[in-house]
């Protein structure tokens, strides 16, 4: 990869706009490194709903190789959750399936219910999703009107924290593990308080590394002439991972696809192999007492 190259290496922290699926972003991003580089290879980490915004990471480069592990860390949401309507999708793009009164409940029930929505819990993802069932995406069998049993999934929600209670809208601030819809917590709120609830609104504040604080706007970037300056190098963007930093000749065992000895004190079982300059190049996995590169993603040092 030649210098140029290098510069366009990394993730981008994004703020996505209301309305804006995170493909949009990718292919506005995507648009930007042709016209730079000729290059097209962007991809993003953990979607975000049209109707959310906040912090989307957007991978670039060989970046999108690491999307898995860009993904890894904790997220947290400012979530409004309104409650007496129930829609089909949890969220505000759905129909109305139900409308109650729930001017009656108070913020001491709200209270009372959080604590069966923290912890390490079973959670089902909302029919409207993209989680697959036999090799199709759930909200394409609910579009053509097919029933599927959805299977819960193990999430953790580490904190509930309320900001805010206007009857009928609630809102939290959210710290929970990938995976985690907030869709499906507004929809189990309201039905463990016998009201129903939507989510009306979400912004993700932060995923891992990444700070809403921090993230960029996608029209600023779009008229930034040095927009490349946003990127975030992998080294500093994955630094809470486990990694170790080669030699010359280590590293040109790895580009071939051979084994590097493994030291006492390298981490376990997996690691992240930086180049003698300073970059992310490898991802290796333990094979007895040596070091497999599993993805080469720096050919060159």
């Amino acid at each position: 990869m030649s210098d140029d190259q290098l510069a366009y290496y990394g993730f981008l922290n994004i703020n996505k706009p209301l309305g804006m699926t995170s493909h949009d972003v990718v292919a506005r991003v995507r648009r930007l490194l042709r016209q730079a580089i000729g290059s097209k290879k962007v991809g993003h980490a953990g979607t975000l709903d049209p109707l959310a915004t906040g912090v989307l990471v957007v991978c670039v480069q060989q970046a999108t190789r690491l999307s898995d592990y860009a993904m890894h860390g904790t997220k947290q949401y400012r979530a409004e959750i309104t409650l007496g309507i129930s829609t089909e999708t949890y969220d505000a793009e759905g129909d109305i399936t139900a409308q109650v009164d729930a001017s009656a409940i108070t913020l001491d029930q709200i209270m009372g219910v959080l604590p069966q929505f923290t912890g390490d819990i079973q959670q089902l993802p909302p029919m409207y999703s993209a989680i697959k069932k036999e090799g199709k995406k759930l909200y394409e069998l609910a579009r053509a009107g097919k029933t599927v049993e959805l299977e819960a999934r193990p999430v953790t929600i580490h904190n509930v924290e309320v900001l805010d209670w206007q009857s009928p809208q609630l809102t939290v601030t959210v710290t929970c593990s990938p995976g985690t819809y907030i869709r499906s917590l507004a929809h189990d709120l309201g039905q463990a308080l016998g009201v129903g609830a939507y989510l009306s609104g979400l912004i993700r504040t932060r995923s891992g590394t990444f700070s809403l604080e921090n993230a960029v706007e996608l029209d600023a970037l779009m008229d930034d002439d040095k927009w490349q300056q946003h990127i975030i190098p992998p080294r500093i963007a994955l630094a809470d991972l486990p990694a170790i930093h080669t030699t010359a000749d280590q590293w040109q065992e790895l580009v071939h696809g051979r084994y590097i000895e493994r030291q006492e004190d390298d981490p376990s079982e997996r690691a992240f192999a930086y180049t003698p300059d300073g970059q992310l190049g490898a991802i290796l996995q333990q094979r007895g007492s040596h070091w497999k590169p599993n993805k080469v993603l720096l050919p060159q040092a």
